[in-house]
């Protein structure tokens, strides 16, 4: 990705209480990218999206999204930037064609019928217009929300964790729908839990505890870990796991089915350490390749709780 910045912020640090919730965040992200914001819960991944969609303002740091001071140009960015909460925000007992209607008079389209009608036929839910909100399932919950963030044309789509809670078929289909809309030059800030959301992000940004501590490629962040992934399989793989609890360069274990994949930094000492259980309990030892979940668990065992 080599269009012009989209989001461009520098030193970003919001506190409550006297504690960062955001601490010292830089961000960059083109036209046309879709980048993954990964962290776990509490890790200031909501209030970093609200800091740079003029929501929130940050005690100290500064930037620029879509071409506006994020300190003094707030209600600019808001006019441009589509936003999904984590919480399904519409009104139940209206129908799906209403919400948008309501949408539509909040950001003053014109005309509205044209826009709304042009919306739900974007997104498949023109034989849907009619139904409650309240009565849809979770995958046509969220789409109703995405309708509603993007009917206004913005040049910009934040997405505070947006499938939560739905299945996978839903889950692929709104990911289809997000990958067509950045084709087309929409920019996507997703946050996101699921791994494999995050392998379909252009690039991904990891935030702990506040502080940005990894971004770039999916490929850049699993090479610049530097962990050794190996996997032990046969019947006592339980009993394999028992016995490499703290052996030497083993920092993680974790079972998959009949297998066991071991994972640490010290390559040479996981090998020798998996290969003396391995020949102990009569398991199989193979090399496999680092996934990015066995980065994300080691990242989140390396960073310091700002609320400690």
């Amino acid at each position: 990705m080599n269009g012009e910045p989209v989001i461009e912020v520098r030193g970003l640090v919001k506190r409550y209480g006297g504690r960062a919730v955001v601490d010292d965040v830089s961000l960059t992200v083109r036209k046309g990218e879709i980048a993954g914001f990964l962290g776990p819960n509490g890790s200031g991944k909501t209030t970093t999206i609200r800091l740079m969609c003029g929501l929130l303002t940050p005690d100290s740091g500064e930037g620029r999204v879509i071409g506006h001071d994020i300190r003094r140009e707030g209600r600019a960015i808001k006019r441009e930037v589509g936003y999904m909460t984590q919480r399904f925000s519409f009104y139940e007992d209206l129908t799906i064609e209403e919400n948008l209607d309501f949408v539509a008079g909040l950001y003053g389209l014109s005309p509205a019928r044209r826009h709304v009608a042009d919306t739900l036929a974007g997104l498949g839910l023109t034989s849907r217009r009619h139904q409650l909100a309240g009565s849809l399932s979770g995958g046509w919950k969220q789409r109703l929300a995405l309708a509603a963030c993007i009917m206004h044309k913005p040049k910009l789509l934040m997405l505070d964790e947006p499938t939560a809670g739905v299945d996978p078929k839903a889950r692929r289909d709104f990911w289809d729908e997000i990958h067509a809309l950045a084709a087309d030059g929409l920019t996507v800030l997703v946050s996101t839990h699921y791994m494999d959301e995050a392998e379909r992000c252009h690039r991904i940004n990891y935030i702990s505890y506040g502080r940005l501590v990894a971004k770039g490629t999916v490929a850049e962040v699993v090479r610049d870990a530097g962990l050794t992934t190996v996997v032990l399989q046969g019947d006592a793989t339980a009993e394999a796991a028992r016995r490499l609890k703290g052996a030497p360069g083993v920092e993680q274990i974790a079972p998959f089915g009949a297998t066991l994949h071991v994972v640490g930094r010290d390559g040479t000492a996981l090998r020798a350490s998996a290969k003396r259980v391995a020949d102990e309990t009569g398991c199989t030892m193979s090399d496999a390749e680092t996934s990015l979940e066995d980065v994300f668990i080691q990242l989140m065992g390396g960073a310091r709780d700002n609320m400690q």
